[in-house]
């Protein structure tokens, strides 16, 4: 089944109760979802077990995941015998494992928080979600200081960047030498953007995610915006990029315009936001 809040509060009465600020060792929990297991380390509650801890540590990278965490395999294959061994008490996940949901069912309540949604802007997703499992452990109070935080935060970074302000923001991924995907305003890069004071270049939908592949001569629609790239990128484009001639004509790129920035989760929560604006306040200011 499905758990609610009050299911879970009335499953894990019997738990031992979680000092403000500790680590959270019971209940047990289990998380397949990334930005839940942001949410989860940011307010000091430390899973038995979570998915694809291999790349989380090199995409994700931070809130740091403690080594004691089992890894239960691929997002997208939940080693299910791994997690029947684990027993958690409950399962959190989102409507990106929702196709795996039946199968944890039998194993343990699955507790679900989306933060991407079709329609919804994907920060205030990201705060109710981590409003929600605050609940669950008595940590609103750790919670609700998270979230003043991360909203002083970025409003503080965005003021410090005011002078580049004047210029929209183009938000990328390179896919391959010659396509990018753009991040648009209902996307987390662009929501955070947008609270820092950034117009989004790419105006149109995406869904909460990046679009599809766009050729790279697309660049040339944005003559004006600085260009923000979101590693990693692939060794085929770092390898020959800098020697084309369609690349360096772009008018970010020969203007000094363009900038990477190390991994970022895409479909991150609140840390991954800071996370974002961070690196991009540290982009832009190295180059002023």
């Amino acid at each position: 089944m499905m758990l609610g809040r009050r299911s879970f509060l009335a499953g894990a009465a019997c738990a031992a109760a979680l000092a403000p600020h500790a680590a959270m060792a019971a209940p047990k929990i289990a998380i397949v979802d990334w930005a839940l297991l942001e949410t989860a380390l940011a307010l000091g509650i430390v899973p038995a077990a979570a998915v694809e801890l291999m790349l989380y540590r090199q995409v994700v990278i931070e809130p740091a995941v403690p080594g004691e965490v089992l890894d239960l395999g691929l997002r997208g294959s939940v080693n299910f015998e791994l997690l029947a061994a684990v027993a958690p008490d409950v399962i959190y996940g989102s409507n990106y494992s929702a196709w795996a949901h039946p199968q944890m069912e039998r194993i343990a309540p699955v507790r679900s928080l989306p933060i991407y949604v079709s329609g919804e802007q994907p920060f205030a997703k990201a705060q109710a979600a981590m409003r929600k499992m605050a609940a669950d452990f008595a940590l609103e109070r750790e919670a609700e200081d998270y979230i003043s935080a991360t909203d002083a935060e970025l409003a503080k970074r965005g003021e410090r960047l005011a002078q580049h302000r004047s210029r929209p923001l183009l938000i990328i991924n390179i896919g391959d030498p010659r396509h990018f995907r753009a991040f648009g305003g209902d996307s987390m890069f662009g929501d955070v953007a947008t609270k820092m004071g950034f117009e989004n270049a790419w105006g149109i939908k995406t869904s909460y995610s990046a679009t599809a592949p766009v050729g790279l001569e697309v660049l040339a629609d944005y003559p004006e915006a600085i260009v923000i790239m979101i590693s990693p990128i692939p060794p085929d484009a770092k390898r020959v990029m800098p020697q084309s001639a369609l690349w360096q004509v772009m008018p970010a790129v020969r203007e000094g315009r363009s900038f990477v920035l190390e991994p970022i989760n895409p479909f991150g929560g609140l840390p991954a936001a800071r996370r974002f604006a961070r690196l991009l306040e540290e982009a832009l200011r190295a180059a002023a």
